[in-house]
């Protein structure tokens, strides 16, 4: 019994080790993470990164703005504005549960106690989360407003901190 709980215990703790990390690209198939974008209107973009499961909201968010400014660079804009933001996240990311339980019963003039304990583990990976972002370009400063990034320096940031440029 106990070589089984320790079974089932390294398996758990195994697949969680196994979730392979989104990486920063072009989404290759439906369902696949990677960003993409669909032109609205010359300098308006809407923006789209899903994560693979697993990858956290602020990850999945930074790549959602740093494909925002890889854009607003190509085509020639200094900044951009987040006109709309839909964060969306698909599956369950239940983590492991304990449960205790007990119970008595008698037959005569025999009794029994019981008492029973369960774990579950949520094996899966977790929830995949995607950000969409519909964005218009600008030239020029960048307005003073919250919604609003300087293209270089969302690339410096985001890009560089996570290793992608």
């Amino acid at each position: 019994m106990k070589r089984l709980a320790a079974l089932v215990l390294s398996v758990a703790l195994l697949s969680g080790c196994a979730t392979a990390p989104t990486l920063y690209a072009a989404k290759a198939a439906q369902g696949a993470a990677g960003y993409s974008e669909f032109r609205l209107e010359p300098g308006r973009y809407r923006v789209t990164f899903q994560g693979g499961p697993g990858a956290s909201v602020e990850q999945v968010s930074d790549y959602a703005l740093l494909r925002a400014a890889e854009l607003a660079v190509r085509d020639g804009y200094d900044w951009f504005r987040v006109s709309d933001r839909i964060t969306s996240s698909t599956g369950t990311s239940s983590g492991p549960r304990l449960s205790i339980g007990g119970g008595s019963g008698g037959y005569g003039r025999h009794s029994a106690v019981g008492l029973g304990i369960g774990t579950s583990f949520n094996l899966g990976p977790g929830p995949a989360v995607t950000s969409s972002l519909e964005v218009v370009f600008g030239k020029g400063p960048a307005p003073r407003d919250a919604d609003a990034y300087v293209a270089q320096e969302i690339i410096r940031s985001v890009g560089y901190g996570h290793g992608r440029i």
